[in-house]
């Protein structure tokens, strides 16, 4: 979980309150990035693209890890307005009168290069209610990005995001955030005794060859169920999963750091700069030194969060 978070890099991308009174209702597009919101006061209707509305209450809080399009609005099956998301205060619904909703909202922005790694995690909407004692950390966790947000100290840059890695984690960790047990995605890879196991294992020694014998030993299945597990709940071979890890290390060494490729191949397990090229652009579809200078460019490069 800690090597994830460090390459998902969240930092920081907009940050408001919104308030509302009456009758009032908004829609927006895909946003693609992680939104998050604490309703401080009063209820509203979430509707994300394809789904039902959901309640959400004061004390309620909610991650989009990949925000869809969706709707907000004081009741549901109103009609709604489009808007386009900024970072100033909004409010909808009638100005007259102090507002009856409260909401906090913000956005990060994570590195383009690893953000199918949030999108593997997590489910598609994480909410919190009120009377879990979840939302109470949360909510502390949000209220110190807001005061952050809203001054202008030294070092406000770094310390937002490591709060913003705090709220990741505080969600990733929480086993009954996410739904049944049953669901797949390296979450519940990472709650399964042997699956975790394997995982442990291939993360603390990427550049060991690792076969799918030491793997199994470890796990304490056999080859035939443990590949069966992985594809199961990480949709993927053991050894498929190694070789997808290494390219994700690579890629944001690569976008990050550079440096000559010999030493990058050793770091990751592969025996020569040859043999980790060759890798990259079987997977990637595009040679390393490529990939990095599209990056630099602005231009996503193919393979790049996918």
């Amino acid at each position: 979980m800690s090597d994830i978070i460090a390459l998902l890099a969240p930092r920081a991308a907009l940050s408001k309150p919104i308030t509302g009174k009456g009758i009032w209702g908004i829609r927006c597009a895909a946003y693609r990035q992680p939104g998050f919101a604490i309703v401080l006061e009063g209820q509203c209707w979430l509707g994300l693209e394809g789904d039902a509305p959901l309640q959400l209450r004061a004390g309620d809080f909610m991650l989009l890890p990949h925000t869809p399009a969706f709707t907000l609005s004081s009741e549901p099956g109103i009609a709604c307005t489009d808007v386009v998301p900024s970072a100033i205060a909004v409010h909808h619904g009638s100005g007259d009168g102090p507002p009856d909703f409260r909401m906090f909202g913000g956005a990060f922005e994570i590195d383009a290069v690893n953000a199918s790694l949030l999108v593997d995690l997590l489910p598609r909407m994480i909410h919190v209610r009120a009377r879990d004692e979840r939302a109470g950390r949360l909510a502390r966790i949000v209220d110190l990005v807001r005061d952050e947000c809203e001054a202008d100290r030294p070092g406000r840059d770094m310390l937002l995001r490591r709060l913003l890695e705090a709220m990741l984690v505080e969600c990733l960790r929480q086993s009954g955030m996410v739904g049944a047990a049953e669901q797949a995605g390296l979450l519940a890879g990472m709650r399964d005794p042997a699956l975790s196991r394997v995982l442990r294992a291939i993360h603390s020694d990427v550049r060991h060859d690792w076969t799918l014998a030491e793997l199994s030993k470890l796990a304490g299945t056999s080859r035939t169920v443990l590949s069966a597990r992985f594809q199961q709940v990480l949709k993927c071979a053991p050894i498929e999963y190694l070789g997808r890890w290494r390219m994700t290390l690579a890629k944001d060494a690569l976008i990050r750091r550079g440096g000559p490729l010999e030493r990058l191949a050793e770091e990751i397990g592969y025996q020569s700069a040859s043999a980790f090229s060759t890798a990259f652009r079987k997977r990637e579809g595009i040679a390393p030194g490529a990939f990095a200078k599209r990056y630099r460019d602005g231009v996503t490069a193919p393979g790049a969060g996918s």
